[in-house]
């Protein structure tokens, strides 16, 4: 199993609405608007780095009102 954050950046006023979208997709865990630089903080899982991927750039990226995203996945040292 392959965990990561993914860190939004929105159009102005749009993180809720963008947060609730993607807390719906499957293999999200958490979607939570935030302050800071990023609007949006979403915890992700798949089996895999390439499955991963996939939710990032097919799902995540393709919902309205995303306008940059930076995946960091969780490592075990």
């Amino acid at each position: 199993m392959v965990q990561a954050y993914i860190l939004i950046q929105t159009e102005v006023g749009r993180a809720s609405a963008v947060a609730e979208v993607i807390a719906q997709l499957p293999g999200v865990l958490t979607a939570e608007d935030v302050t800071g630089p990023y609007d949006v903080v979403v915890r992700a899982q798949a089996d895999t780095v390439d499955e991963l991927g996939r939710l990032v750039v097919a799902n995540v990226q393709r919902v309205e009102g995303i306008t940059r995203t930076l995946t960091c996945p969780v490592v075990h040292i």
